[in-house]
Order: C-alpha cells, then structure tokens, then sequence
C-alpha cells in the first residue's frame, strides 16, 4: 500500500493539491474506494518500474451534492500518453481535476511505449468500467480502438469517450468537442453515449487494422511515413508542411487503381473516409458520418505540384469538395492496389502495405458525443 500526505485543503490550479488516500481494499474502500492521485502515481512510476498498471482514483477536497453524483458518477479507466507536454499537459490536468469534482472514479494508465494503449483497452472490463477515456492523439485513440474492437462480443466493449490532447484531434471535432477542459469534462462525465461504425483494412496476408476516422494512401501516406517525429514534437502541424514540401520534390509514382464496390477508378491519391473532417476541422467528405455504415472514397485524380497545392489551399478554404480533379464515391468494399508496398495510413499512423482492402464495421463501438 503507497500513501502520500496529504497538501492543503482547497482546490488547487493543478493536481498537486488533491487529497490523496490509502489504495484497494486494505484502505477500507474496496475496489470502488479511493485511490491515489493519478500525478503522484505518474510521478512516481517515472521513479521506478511496476510490474502492473495500477488503479488510481480520485477525490476532490470537498465532494459534490448528491445530485450531481447521481447524474455523473462514472467510472472511467484513462489511458493516457504521458509524452504530451506543456498546454496539453495542463488541460489533461484540469480535465481529470474537473472529472474528479463531477463525481467520477478513474483508473488512470499512462503509456510506456507503442502498444500499450491497445493492451490497456483489451483489459477493460464493463463490470469495473464504464466508459473507457483515451487521452491523446488520433494515433493513441486509434491503439485503444483497436484494443477495444479486439472485445468479444461486442456487448463486452465499454464505450469510448476522448480527452484530446494531439495535433490535429480530428475524431474529437467529429465529436462536437472543444479544446475547453470543462466542456470535455462534462461530456466525458455525462454525454451521450451511441453507436458509430468504423473501417478495417486487409492486406493480402489478411493482417487487418481498424481506423474510426480515414485510410489514405497515395501522396498523405508518404507524407505520414517521411514525418519527422522530433520535428513534429517542436512545431507541430508545421512538420508536415515541412514533408509536404518533401514529398511534393519528389518523383510522382504511378497512379493507384482503387475499385470502389467493383466499380474502377484511377487517381494519384485516395483517401477512404469515415468521417467529414482531415487533418484538424478541415472539411473533407461533407456527407460522411462516424454513425452511418457507409465509406466515402475521396479520389484525388491528379498527383502533380500545382495540382496537390490547389487541393491543399482548397482544403484550407473549405472548397475542396468541389473542386476540380476531386471526387467522393460511397461503396461497401474498397480495394486499393498501386506501387507494391506503397504505404497506407489509418488515422495518422503507417499501418499497412499495398494493396489493400477496406471495408466498414457497423455498429462496431460505442462512443461518447457532445450532441
């Protein structure tokens, strides 16, 4: 059992000033007691190795009415990217600081490395947890999606909620939620929870990956492979600007042949979208919904400079649905063949090799909404 002294009394701006009690059972609280102050045990885990994650929970100083614990007590397992620093850091901070004043319990796992999420989410339980909370980018959502999906059967998968904390957080925007602590807060802590269907690509050895947002490949796909990570830690969105630039002073490879419910098409790039926005708040498929069973397959016919700076400023501008040489197709069954092993990337992350197939997942998981 791991105690801290407790700080003084009174909501603090940061975590640091949380009452902090005795862990498990032996505290006198059983599995639903609370725990340590997620920070702490952050903190701590930096200092040494556990050999398990460790459950935390927390309580505010003074505790809210009974209303509101009766309306928002859920119990929320958080795994959460340690690497996201500086403003991210301290609105994950006062998100959980807000979350803790609206009642709930939380099992908070920070990550060590690729994979972790995933494995975290795998182990949720919907006897212990009511929603799962993944807090970082669209890459670490994407992991924990993937955890999640791995559930069977179905009725095992605790919903999904997002604490964003990447670059772009698109699946966030989907969400209808803010960059705002107290917003995401309470929808974490008392949204709506409904269905929302995903995609799955297959490669040719039948190794598939689930995506809620997109798969690209063609010019998008090279420009996530070639990302500088460090760069990108630095300036953000600004390093792939900086790969755009790259890619675009490049040799065009040949074009992709993507056949769309047995239909064929050819185009430079294409992007297999399960949602309306890319990269950030930029609208790409207007019509496409994280809540309807249907992939909307953006066609970009042309692959030169010229070309991929107009889709680029279109995009930017919100005009990128009608503009010229760009194209969206519904379709169930999407194959994508090209260069052999071109890449493809799901929700921002290289995941597979061409060529490839896409095909969507009604109804797969459960998510939380601002609407």
């Amino acid at each position: 059992m791991r105690t801290v002294p407790a700080p003084g009394r009174g909501r603090p701006n940061t975590v640091a000033g949380w009452r902090s009690l005795p862990c498990g059972p032996a505290a006198g609280h059983g599995s639903r007691g609370p725990i340590l102050n997620p920070f702490r045990l952050y903190c701590a885990a930096q200092e040494e190795t556990l050999d398990s994650p460790t459950k935390v929970s927390m309580i505010p100083p003074s505790m809210p009415d009974s209303t509101t614990l009766a309306r928002a007590a859920r119990r929320l397992l958080v795994i959460y990217n340690p690497t996201a620093g500086g403003s991210r850091r301290r609105r994950f901070e006062a998100v959980l600081a807000d979350l803790a004043d609206l009642g709930c319990a939380m099992d908070v796992r920070p990550t060590t490395g690729p994979g972790d999420a995933g494995h975290f989410a795998a182990e949720a339980d919907v006897q212990e947890h009511d929603l799962v909370v993944a807090a970082g980018g669209d890459g670490t959502i994407n992991e924990v999606v993937n955890g999640l999906v791995a559930l069977t059967p179905p009725e095992q998968r605790p919903p999904l909620a997002v604490l964003p904390l990447g670059t772009a957080n698109v699946l966030a925007a989907e969400l209808g939620l803010q960059i705002v602590p107290r917003q995401i807060a309470r929808v974490i802590a008392g949204g709506a929870v409904r269905p929302v269907s995903l995609g799955r690509t297959e490669g040719p050895d039948g190794h598939g990956r689930v995506f809620s947002l997109m798969a690209g490949a063609g010019f998008d796909a090279r420009v996530v492979e070639g990302l500088d990570l460090r760069l990108k830690r630095l300036i953000g969105k600004g390093a792939y600007v900086v790969e755009s630039l790259h890619q675009m002073s490049r040799r065009q490879p040949p074009p992709l042949q993507v056949t769309v419910d047995g239909v064929p098409y050819e185009a430079a790039s294409v992007v297999v979208s399960n949602a309306r926005f890319y990269a950030g708040r930029y609208l790409l498929a207007p019509e496409a919904r994280i809540d309807t069973p249907e992939l909307h397959v953006c066609l970009f016919r042309y692959g030169d400079v010229f070309n991929t700076l107009r889709y680029a400023v279109a995009l930017q501008r919100g005009h990128l649905p009608v503009s010229r040489g760009f194209e969206i197709v519904t379709g169930q069954e999407i194959r994508i063949e090209g260069q052999s092993g071109a890449p493809l990337q799901a929700d921002g992350d290289i995941v597979a090799r061409l060529p490839v197939t896409v095909r969507p997942l009604p109804g797969a998981l459960r998510m939380v909404s601002a609407a």
